[in-house]
């Protein structure tokens, strides 16, 4: 058992969430999944997990800085050091950016500055490039801007669908990011 406790925040199926937890070896301990999104995956994932979550729906708040203020003392309240984005489809504020200072990383489908924002792999199909990849990244106030940590590559084939490629960008995921958790704990 770690001496590091992270949390995930996700918005999605948590397919980035499940990759991280079942790793083993992991260099911390996931103690909490954050959730915007009551009816996500990745709430059940956690649950089957049997990792306490914490699911807000961002409308019963007055503002940003509210939820992410609710946000913070919780992550304090469970002694987490690191949050992971994956799959969070929320902008991080400067409340949670000031209280996680460089402790905040997101992996993000395409090869950064390429593709930032919402559906990067539609964007990478679409727009007819020949290969995309996926980056980890530090979370600044901008999107996808922080800097890169690592990235890894990928061919987009000629034969790919969109959803064909969803699924090789998934599984590169669901490798570097957990790698990349392990070698940037490490060296900390």
């Amino acid at each position: 058992m770690s001496t590091v406790k992270a949390a995930v925040f996700a918005s999605g199926t948590g397919s980035n969430f499940q990759a991280i937890i079942e790793t083993k070896d992991l260099t911390c301990d996931v103690v909490l999944l954050v959730c915007d999104k009551p009816e996500a995956g990745a709430v059940e994932k956690a649950a089957r997990f049997g990792i306490p979550s914490i699911v807000f729906d961002p409308k019963d708040y007055p503002s940003k800085a509210d939820y992410e203020q609710f946000l913070i003392q919780k992550l304090q309240e469970a002694n987490v050091t690191w949050i992971f984005l994956a799959g969070y489809m929320r902008i991080v504020g400067p409340a949670l950016l000031q209280a996680f200072a460089n402790r905040i990383i997101n992996i993000h489908p395409s090869l950064l500055p390429e593709f930032p924002g919402k559906d990067a792999i539609g964007q990478a199909y679409h727009a007819g490039a020949s290969s995309t990849g996926v980056t980890v990244h530090y979370v600044d106030e901008g999107i996808d801007t922080g800097p890169i940590i690592a990235q890894e590559p990928l061919e987009i084939f000629p034969t790919d669908s969109e959803e064909t490629l969803k699924k090789r960008i998934q599984k590169i995921e669901h490798e570097l990011y957990p790698q990349v958790i392990n070698k940037l704990l490490q060296s900390k």
